[in-house]
């Protein structure tokens, strides 16, 4: 039986260096299709609409998407912010194969910049209004969360959200339940059971704020249907 009471160390198959661009594209397409069914964008999504209530649509934002993937994330809200009229997306992903994939599933004209290298050399004058991330920190150890919060909170102007899983057996076993009967690609249903064991408690997550010196005050930790946890803080 699956043990589930501390973070799984276990590699994912869509991370490792010999898998195709082609078939990597098929992945990422697929976990787009999963975000849909399990509804990863709206807390993300509600984070920056809530965030922008009152800021005039003819403000320039800029929003920063660390680990784009499909890159469905970025397109979901460049639908959402169609109305203002200086937006700029940002997708950041350490995988050179994300970008091709991302610009192919993207129509031309809106306004996402898909970039391949570690967002933590983006210029340092760069101007970051927002950084957010979604099913990305179940990648990294505890010491490159601890890192990454300690960025974002340094680099983001007005917030940050961090939206990712919750390790527990409902989740582990319902997405292989789920996986199976929608019949998604098998690196799929493999890697979305070794991300659940590789996600998150609340106690996790209260512990990486703390030792990322977050005043823990500002940092709202909130779970939301149907098992994330998601970390937003704002200014």
């Amino acid at each position: 039986m699956i043990a589930l009471s501390a973070r799984s160390s276990q590699s994912e198959l869509m991370d490792g260096e010999d898998l195709s661009a082609e078939e990597f594209a098929a992945v990422v397409a697929d976990l787009a299709r999963v975000n849909g069914v399990t509804r990863a964008r709206p807390p993300t999504l509600s984070f920056i609409r809530r965030a922008l209530r009152g800021v005039p649509k003819t403000t320039p934002i800029t929003i920063l998407d660390v680990g784009f993937g499909d890159g469905d994330m970025l397109r979901a809200l460049a639908r959402m912010l169609r109305g203002r009229t200086a937006v700029r997306l940002i997708g950041y992903d350490i995988n050179p194969r994300s970008a091709p994939a991302a610009q192919a599933r993207t129509p031309a004209g809106l306004p996402i910049d898909y970039i391949t290298g570690d967002a933590f050399a983006i210029d340092p004058v760069e101007h970051i209004d927002f950084i957010i991330s979604s099913l990305v920190t179940h990648h990294m150890d505890d010491a490159e969360i601890v890192r990454f919060l300690a960025w974002m909170e340094a680099r983001a102007v007005r917030g940050w959200f961090v939206n990712d899983l919750h390790r527990n057996i409902v989740a582990y076993h319902g997405f292989r339940l789920l996986a199976a009967v929608a019949r998604w690609h098998p690196i799929v249903r493999h890697d979305g059971a070794v991300s659940v064991s590789r996600s998150f408690t609340g106690a996790d997550w209260r512990a990486l704020i703390a030792q990322a010196a977050l005043d823990p005050a500002t940092v709202r930790l909130r779970w939301h249907v149907p098992f994330r946890w998601c970390l937003a803080r704002r200014r």
